[in-house]
């Protein structure tokens, strides 16, 4: 799977000597996009050579993983069932365009408790469901196991050598992994989580075993899914300068960030970056929901 890489151009860019190039990963699929495709890849072929009939998986409520799997399980005669962190969304998910396409696509809703969905790995927990729901494949919250590491590697292609840096957002680690581990020598890889703490760094380090990567701490804009009228007002002027969509939970604060660094000078005068956009276009509709009730300016589509 390759995807086109679209030039940058802004006058920032133009007046600090820098070349952006983004690769295009939103425009792999339109349900499945980005590095959802990637990470589903080699997890979809593990889960039906064990012959399984049946994913299971992990998300929050505006998850871009949630729906990918409903419909790639479903593309696959598959069936699907979604744990979805917070059981208050038991009585309004109909209200949400994340979880109604999920269910839409044949997933099997089930709302916990965040202290439950704590438990999304330990192995008491996971033998209880499966008492409860029979045999399945666990894809796990993110996509984030060996066969979704071994998906994000094929993001780079043949040429992306020449790349100084290459910059892409955090959520629970596996596409910077992915991209760590088929970077060159020579190659930065630059992470932007979109989570608040230092905890990922901990979690990177157990994910490859390259060190050739640094994390970017300063653009999560106070957590997951957690937006500004800052944030919303830059995603849609680059949209209206560029061309291009971004999303506001990952691809638009990784964005965010960049251009404030090259602005702020952390980059020599002729450094090429190439951009990764992982997609998740689909938490648009969701977010403007939100938007909304809050009286904040609206992602435009």
């Amino acid at each position: 799977m390759t995807t086109p890489t679209q030039e940058i151009q802004l006058p920032l860019l133009e007046e600090a000597g820098i070349c952006l190039r983004i690769r295009r990963e939103d425009l792999l699929h339109p349900v499945v996009s980005g590095n959802k495709c990637r990470k589903l890849k080699y997890n979809l072929e593990e889960a039906l050579r064990q012959r399984h009939d049946t994913l299971l998986t992990f998300g929050g409520a505006y998850s871009n993983h949630i729906p990918a799997t409903a419909f790639a399980a479903a593309e696959n005669g598959l069936r699907s069932i979604g744990f979805i962190r917070g059981e208050e969304l038991a009585d309004s998910w109909k209200d949400n365009p994340t979880l109604k396409y999920a269910s839409e696509m044949g997933m099997q809703l089930e709302f916990v408790s965040r202290t439950a969905y704590r438990k999304k790995t330990d192995k008491a927990f996971l033998l209880d469901l499966e008492n409860q729901y029979g045999r399945f494949y666990i894809v796990p919250e993110g996509g984030t196991n060996l066969p979704g590491i071994r998906g994000c590697r094929e993001i780079l292609q043949p040429g992306d050598e020449a790349y100084d840096v290459i910059a892409c957002a955090v959520g629970t680690g596996g596409t910077l992994a992915g991209i760590s581990m088929s970077a060159s020598e020579k190659q930065k890889v630059l992470g932007f989580p979109a989570l608040k703490g230092d905890f990922l760094h901990k979690v990177l380090e157990g994910l490859t075993p390259n060190d050739n990567w640094t994390l970017t701490c300063d653009f999560h804009f106070g957590g997951y899914g957690k937006v500004t009228g800052e944030l919303i007002g830059f995603i849609n002027d680059f949209k209206a300068q560029t061309g291009i969509p971004l999303d506001p939970v990952y691809t638009g604060k990784m964005m965010f960030g960049l251009l404030k660094m090259v602005e702020e000078g952390h980059f020599e005068k002729g450094t090429q970056i190439l951009a990764i956009h992982t997609g998740g276009l689909q938490g648009i509709t969701g977010m403007n929901g939100i938007l909304r009730k809050k009286n904040l300016p609206l992602l435009t589509v």
